[in-house]
């Protein structure tokens, strides 16, 4: 499998609908009982592949009047692991269809929450792939 194939499956548009932009809404309306309370959106982007493994990194970017750096962003990795709204394991197998057999998902991970800066956290997903 090439890098210019997996650039196609993983285009920005495919994944907007693998993880579309009101999950971030939904997923903070589960937490805290209202969407308003959110300091960041949520975005998944595609970084690198070799044949062994997939990087992505969910973007949380700060919302208007809000305080990215005022929220505990370093236990997401934990919380996002769990949480149904936002579902690694069924994004996984979505991710799994997608390569149509090309590669199979064999496990995922996520990394440490990284600052990029007072606006953007990132949260790096890695799926391990067996040919």
């Amino acid at each position: 499998m090439t890098t210019h194939l997996i650039n196609e499956i993983f285009s920005q548009e495919t994944l907007k609908k693998m993880f579309p932009a009101d999950r971030a809404d939904r997923f903070f309306d589960a937490l805290f009982g209202d969407p308003t309370e959110g300091a960041f959106d949520i975005h998944l982007e595609f970084k690198s592949y070799n044949e062994n493994r997939l990087e992505f990194e969910f973007h949380l970017k700060q919302r208007p009047d809000k305080c990215l750096a005022c929220h505990l962003t370093h236990g997401l990795p934990q919380v996002f692991s769990r949480h149904p709204m936002i579902n690694i394991k069924g994004l996984v197998q979505e991710i799994d269809r997608l390569l149509d057999g090309k590669a199979k998902c064999r496990e995922w991970m996520l990394g440490v929450t990284r600052k990029r800066s007072r606006e953007l956290h990132l949260l790096p997903l890695t799926v391990f792939l067996d040919k």
